[in-house]
């Protein structure tokens, strides 16, 4: 186990009571089932047809930003609509938590960044996800009835959340700091390759990159099974990139979700990191701002 990741064997001990390794507090874990992927199938479904037993489900689109407009397709969500969202999830300021989504924590890592850029201590990643809970074998929660489509979900055993929400305790960026940044450290953009060259762009209007931003496309921070490379590997990796000794470091992608991801790597290897969770999504929002295409910064 890491600060950041828990492994299957892990999160299985904890919710059954194993008196071994334990989070923070000896209570079992708030565990958040992150499912989603751009363009569908609705994460609430792959959650009604199956989950880890005692998951609530936390929608990214609803839970964990607030509507899209001047600041992207997944702005910050306010304070208090984030709060309420985790406290009806049932995460508690002194019970530690556990979020995972299918297999590569591209979405689970959103909901471990905003937990703790909102002040949550114990926030933990399920490496390798759903797909590597039932590749162990272990219970899946039955198919539930059709839901509606935005009901919140029950938390473990019914027990109410009383997080309490404190923003700013993670590095974040608007679109300035996002640009003074890519010349003075380094700037990651965490999407695919073609997307950042300017060959193709599947979601947003206008195609390329950040002026003085460097291609990292998060596929490369994970195995083939979708769990994480070691820290020693992701740290060679972002060294290569040029992430020296004290050079500050950020990223972005195309909404702030994959972005997270690279925050999430760059803190397993090692390399503290902003988020500029805006992202493209935003940067493109001013047609006064430059863009750049190919393959170098």
């Amino acid at each position: 186990m890491t600060d950041v990741l828990i492994t299957v064997p892990e999160l299985a001990g904890l919710l059954a009571g194993s008196p071994g390794d334990r989070l923070a507090v000896p209570d079992e874990p708030a565990v958040l089932d992150i499912r989603w992927r751009l363009g569908g199938p609705p994460g609430r479904a792959l959650y009604d047809a199956g989950h880890i037993p005692g998951a609530a489900f936390v929608d990214l689109d609803r839970d964990l930003a607030a509507p899209p407009g001047a600041g992207g397709r997944h702005p910050l969500p306010a304070v208090a609509d984030f709060q309420a969202a985790m406290r009806r999830s049932g995460v508690r300021d002194g019970r530690a938590v556990v979020v995972y989504d299918d297999a590569d924590s591209t979405a689970a890592a959103r909901a471990w960044w905003l937990l703790r850029y909102f002040g949550h201590q114990d926030v933990r990643v399920l490496d390798g996800g759903f797909r590597a809970w039932t590749a162990a074998g272990l219970p899946v929660a039955p198919p539930s009835p059709p839901s509606p489509p935005s009901p919140p979900s029950p938390p473990r055993h019914g027990a109410a959340g009383d997080f309490t929400a404190r923003p700013g305790h993670l590095g974040l960026l608007d679109a300035d700091a996002a640009a003074a940044l890519a010349r003075t450290g380094l700037l990651l953009d965490a999407r695919a390759g073609d997307r950042y060259r300017g060959e193709a762009e599947h979601v947003d209007p206008v195609a390329g990159h950040i002026p003085g931003a460097v291609s990292a496309p998060t596929a490369e921070n994970v195995n083939p099974d979708g769990t994480f490379r070691p820290p020693t590997d992701l740290m060679a990796r972002f060294r290569s990139l040029g992430a020296t000794a004290g050079r500050e470091v950020a990223a972005y992608c195309g909404s702030g979700v994959t972005a997270a991801h690279e925050v999430l790597a760059l803190t397993l290897a090692g390399i503290p990191a902003a988020l500029y969770l805006g992202s493209w999504s935003d940067w493109i929002t001013d047609p006064g701002r430059p863009v750049a295409a190919g393959p170098n910064p």
